[in-house]
Parts: structure tokens; C-alpha cells; sequence
């Protein structure tokens, strides 16, 4: 939903001035690792990562492919931080697609090699233990719309546009769009995009469940900065379970039934479970961490 409404954002800013994960400035950057394409950031308790190939349209290279799953992964084994935030440089593209001069002259087994190499760069974002918000800032086409729907959540500008468009070039979808797609927007939905390579603009892809908010462009990091206050609110461990259940209801090789009964069981060990169930009968806010 648009924020149009002057009230709303009253209330919203209220939530992320109270929220005590995101109280004061921008912290300092330390002991991050170097990219060469991508910029990363910690403001409070989030993880930014930025791509930087703006005049590229943000194209994903495979060193940015790379780049993307190492800072991840740096993101969700460092315990100070909660939510991990992923956008792309400029206004015009989050990221465009994969960089067509690199692949062009692949063979098969280069280009499968290639794929698998998407696959386990997609996979690090699904299932970090960290919740991951696209905040999707223009083009997300190609494997631009592969990387978003990777994401755990996905909020996107209202000059975004989505789309696979590999179709047109006598290709498909490389880092498992044809699946992702799917499971967000159901097989029918899915197998027109991905037929006709046409790309839906932002507030379509709403309507269809690709995108779970839409707001201007200027207004695009404080909604993440919202999502993200109510969510590290939370218990930090409840919330890696509640992603590791969802996630293994997607994969046909783990039973997210069984998951989730372990997972509820395993939280009666934590002491957040313990506040959290003190705070809700002494009538407080829970203070949790993550222990």
C-alpha cells in the first residue's frame, strides 16, 4: 500500500522512534570486508548492502553475484546485527539483469556452471538467518527479479518494474526465477511473465504478491527502516526459526512440518521465551537478546 497520508507516517515514525533496535545515528563502519561492486554499511542494527554499478544499471556480473553472497553471509554470522538490507545505487535500477557481454560466448557446461553459481548466491539470501529486505529502487528484471525474490520480504518504489525477460533472448530464467516465481504469484501468473517476458510495474506486482509494499522513491529506505524496527522488535531467535520453518515448506527434501514442531520446541530453551511471556503477563514490552 502507498503511504500517501501525512497520519500514517506520524504514526509510523512513532513505532521507529520508540523502537529501542533503532534509537540514534548512524553508527560507524567497522570491520567491514572491501567489495569492489557493492557498498555495505551498519546503521544500528541493520546491514546495508548497496550495488554500486549504477552506470551499469546495476548489472549483476558475476563478481557482483559474489560480492552479494559474501556480504550476506558477513551480515548473518555477526550477532549485532538483526536485519540485512539490500537495494541497488541511483533511482533508476535495483539491478537490470545479469551482464549480457559476460555470458554471451558461454558453452554449456560454462553456462551451467553459471546457474548453479546463481543458485548458491540466491540460496545464501533465502536462507540466512537474518531477514532480508529488498528494497527495490527501480528496474528489478532478469536476475534483478531473481535476487528480490530471494529476499525475504520485498519492498519496491513506485518507478520499479519487474520482469523476466530471458525469454527474448532464446534463454530462461538462471537463478531459480521459473521456482521463486511460482511459489510468490502461483504457476498461471508466473508462466505469463515468464512467457512473454513482459515486465509489470510496481503496483501490479502488489496486486500479485510479487511485492509486499509500494512507496514513492524518496520514501523507499524509511519504509525498510519500518519493516525492519518492527521486525528486530522481536526476538531474534524466534525470528530465524519463523524463517528456517517457511523456508523448509519450499524444499521438497526437508519436512517443514517437522522443522517447525522442533523449532517451536527448541524456543522453551531460550531466555527471550522466558521475558516474552513474563513481559506479556506483567502487561510491558518484552527487552530481548537474543539468548
Amino acid at each position: 500500500m502507498i503511504l500517501r497520508k501525512a497520519s500514517l507516517f506520524l504514526l509510523l515514525s512513532q513505532i521507529v522512534s520508540n523502537s529501542s533496535e533503532f534509537k540514534g545515528s548512524m553508527t560507524k563502519r567497522q570491520n567491514l570486508m572491501s567489495y569492489t561492486n557493492i557498498l555495505t554499511e551498519v546503521k544500528e542494527h541493520g546491514f546495508w548492502i548497496t550495488i554500486n554499478r549504477a552506470d551499469k544499471l546495476n548489472a549483476l556480473n558475476i563478481l557482483t553475484l559474489q560480492e552479494i553472497k559474501a556480504a550476506v553471509n558477513e551480515a548473518g554470522s555477526n550477532p549485532a546485527i538483526q536485519v540485512i538490507f539490500l537495494t541497488g545505487s541511483g533511482q533508476k535500477a535495483f539491478a537490470a539483469g545479469a551482464d549480457i557481454a559476460e555470458f554471451a560466448e558461454f558453452n554449456i557446461e560454462e553456462g551451467t556452471k553459471m546457474s548453479a553459481d546463481g543458485h548458491a548466491v540466491m540460496d545464501s539470501i533465502e536462507n540466512s538467518p537474518k531477514p532480508v529486505i529488498a528494497l527495490v529502487n527501480g528496474f528489478a528484471l532478469g536476475g534483478g527479479c531473481e535476487l528480490a525474490m530471494a529476499c525475504h520480504l520485498r519492498i519496491a518504489s513506485d518507478n520499479a518494474r519487474f520482469g523476466q525477460p530471458e525469454i527474448n533472448l532464446a534463454l530462461i530464467p538462471g537463478y531459480a526465477g521459473t521456482q521463486r516465481l511460482c511459489q510468490l504469484i502461483g504457476k498461471g501468473r508466473a508462466l505469463e511473465l515468464l512467457l512473454s517476458g513482459e515486465a509489470i510495474k510496481a503496483e501490479e506486482a502488489l496486486k500479485i504478491g510479487l511485492v509486499n509494499q509500494v512507496v514513492t522513491i524518496d520514501q523507499l529506505h524509511q519504509a525498510g527502516e519500518i519493516m525492519a524496527a518492527k521486525i528486530t522488535s522481536k526476538s531474534p531467535l524466534a525470528v530465524a526459526k519463523v524463517l528456517a520453518c517457511v523456508n523448509d515448506h519450499y524444499a521438497s527434501e526437508r519436512n517443514g512440518f517437522l522443522t517447525e514442531i522442533n523449532a517451536f520446541g527448541a524456543c522453551f530453551g531460550t531466555s527471550d521465551l522466558k521475558e516474552g511471556t513474563q513481559a506479556f503477563l506483567q502487561k510491558r514490552t518484552p527487552v530481548f537478546t537474543g539468548h
